[in-house]
C-alpha cells in the first residue's frame, strides 16, 4: 500500500510555501513610522560671520552710545577761551552759559555761538569746538573799529561793515572820528544818514594803513562830499566812497611826491591835485 504522499521539502500546508517571517522596521526617533526625520539647514560659514560681526557692532555702539551720553566719564567740567582782546575770558564764558555736567557729545556748539554774538555785539565770529574728553574751546575774533562817532561825550566803534557794536569812554588810538555834517543836506534826505555812514566807513577801510594813522577825522557833507582831515593840518577832498582802491594808490603817491603840500585832491584818481605852501 502506497503510504501517504509526503510534503514537499520546504513546503507548507496545502503545499504552499510558508511565509517568511520578517520583523517590522523600528520606527526612526522624533516621527512617526515610516517618515525621515527633516534635516535642519546648516548655515554657510561666511553667513554666520556676518551675524558675528553684526552682534559685536551692536553690543560695540551701544557701549559707545553708554559712554558718550550716559557714563560720567565725558562730560563738560571746563571751558578755554582765546582770542580776546577787549573782552575778558571771564566774560565770555559767561555769556556763552556752557551746561556744566552735561554730555560734552550732547552740547549745542552752535547755540553756544548765536549766545555769544547776540549778547557780546563786539565779537564778529566765535568758534566753538569740542576740546575731549571735558572741556570746550571758544575761539573768538572780536571787531575792529574803523572808525568812532562821539555822541554824548562818548565814542561809538564801527567796523568796517559799518556795524555798531561798542560804546567806550576812550576813542581808541589810531582810529579816524566821523564828523557828520550833512543832517540838513540834500544827501542826507536821499540817501539817509546810515548810509552816508556807511560811506565814510567805506572811506576809512580804504585807506592805506599808514594814512589811516594819521587820519584823525573823516567829515562827510553829502554822498560825494567826504574829506579827510590829516595830523600837521593837513586836508584831502576823497570825494565819494566809490573807486577807492585807485584814489588810495594816488594818495599815497601824491603825498610822497608833494610832501610840502598840505592839500590834496583825489576825488577824480586820474587826474589828482595837491597845493599848498
Amino acid at each position: 500500500m502506497a503510504g501517504p504522499t509526503t510534503a514537499r521539502r520546504g513546503g507548507g500546508k496545502n503545499g504552499k510555501p510558508p511565509r517568511s517571517r520578517q520583523s517590522p522596521r523600528p520606527p526612526r526617533s522624533g516621527g512617526p513610522p515610516g517618515k525621515a526625520k527633516p534635516r535642519r539647514p546648516r548655515l554657510h560659514p561666511r553667513r554666520r560671520g556676518l551675524l558675528g560681526w553684526a552682534a559685536a557692532t551692536v553690543a560695540l555702539g551701544a557701549a559707545v552710545g553708554w559712554a558718550l551720553y550716559g557714563s560720567s566719564w565725558l562730560r563738560v567740567t571746563h571751558v578755554e577761551v582765546s582770542g580776546t582782546a577787549v573782552l575778558t575770558s571771564g566774560e565770555v564764558r559767561r555769556e556763552a552759559d556752557v551746561p556744566f555736567g552735561d554730555p560734552l557729545a550732547a552740547v549745542d556748539t552752535d547755540a553756544i555761538a548765536d549766545r555769544l554774538r547776540d549778547r557780546l555785539p563786539r565779537i564778529e565770529s566765535v568758534a566753538v569746538e569740542r576740546s575731549w574728553p571735558h572741556g570746550i574751546s571758544l575761539k573768538v575774533t572780536e571787531r575792529q573799529p574803523k572808525a568812532v562817532l562821539e555822541k554824548g561825550g562818548k565814542f561809538i566803534e564801527i567796523d568796517g561793515t559799518g556795524v555798531r557794536f561798542a560804546t567806550v569812554d576812550q576813542a581808541p588810538k589810531g582810529v579816524p572820528r566821523l564828523t557828520m555834517a550833512a543832517e540838513d543836506s540834500a544827501g542826507a534826505r536821499r540817501f539817509g544818514p546810515e548810509r552816508l555812514e556807511r560811506e565814510a566807513v567805506r572811506v576809512a577801510v580804504d585807506l592805506p594803513p599808514a594814512v589811516r594813522r594819521d587820519t584823525l577825522a573823516i567829515r562827510v557833507r553829502s554822498y560825494d562830499s567826504i574829506t579827510l582831515e590829516l595830523t600837521g593840518g593837513r586836508t584831502v577832498v576823497w570825494g565819494s566812497g566809490e573807486r577807492g582802491d585807485a584814489k588810495a594808490r594816488t594818495l599815497t603817491a601824491l603825498l610822497k611826491a608833494a610832501r610840502g603840500a598840505d592839500h590834496f585832491d583825489v576825488s577824480a584818481p586820474g587826474a589828482p591835485a595837491a597845493s599848498g605852501s
